[in-house]
């Protein structure tokens, strides 16, 4: 990480397998390397991810330092709390019912319809069943359409957004107006567009209704009204046809 943001790559995302030591150990060492990052480069990472070893094909290592579905909601919660600007990535590994918790703890991203065998994404059904090239289990394996709805129900707002990345709000722009939390301004603005587009093109009818509910709530709550007003128009542009329009 070091020599990336001293090439001058400044957005940077870190994370640990946990599994491999006392869990302790490596939530302490993420924490201290965010201190490191932001004492060094004025920037902490942009994301901090958090694996855990579970079934895996030909998985050979000490039983001790597995971490139980408590103890990773709690390294979880430790990491937001320690950490509250920082991206949380939560990935598939996970089953449903530890993903729908530790959602409430802050986390931040996670992926749906996850295929890890080889060609998954390009095969038929049929011939993805014959694969059986996982590299580790999925533990959550529902469709996108599912865990949108999920989400729709839990009270979150979906969001497909990229636009910081794409508008160069990165590195220490990024910190600048993450940290005070104005980061919001862009954010939930940029997820009702994104999940416009999803609701749209991709959605079934359920989550459709489910979506548009959500989305007009967030609007009627938004504080500053002229940038609702903005969002309403690009919303209306986007069910007309046009793509990709984000703040």
């Amino acid at each position: 990480m070091d020599r990336a943001q001293e090439a001058g790559i400044d957005d940077v995302g870190i994370g640990a397998l946990f599994g491999l030591y006392d869990w302790r150990f490596e939530v302490m060492g993420l924490i201290r390397h965010t201190n490191h990052l932001e004492a060094c480069y004025n920037v902490g990472p942009h994301t901090i991810s958090f694996p855990r070893i579970k079934d895996a094909a030909s998985l050979n290592i000490p039983r001790k330092y597995l971490v139980s579905d408590e103890e990773f909601s709690r390294l979880v919660a430790i990491i937001r709390l320690a950490v509250p600007y920082t991206g949380m990535i939560l990935t598939a590994r996970e089953s449903p019912a530890i993903r729908k918790e530790v959602m409430h703890y802050g986390v931040s991203q996670i992926d749906g319809g996850t295929k890890l065998e080889l060609g998954a994404y390009s095969q038929s059904i049929n011939e993805k069943q014959n694969l059986n090239r996982e590299q580790f289990f999925i533990g959550d394996s529902r469709s996108l359409d599912e865990i949108i709805e999920e989400l729709l129900d839990e009270g979150f707002l979906p969001s497909f957004c990229t636009a910081c990345y794409r508008l160069g709000r990165t590195g220490e722009h990024f910190m600048e107006i993450s940290v005070p939390g104005f980061i919001h301004n862009y954010c939930t603005p940029n997820a009702m567009l994104t999940l416009t587009e999803f609701l749209t093109d991709y959605a079934s009818d359920r989550v459709k209704e489910k979506g548009w509910k959500v989305i007009e709530k967030t609007k009627a709550n938004m504080e500053n009204q002229e940038l609702a007003s903005k969002v309403s128009n690009r919303i209306e542009r986007i069910v007309k046809g046009e793509r990709d329009l984000y703040f």
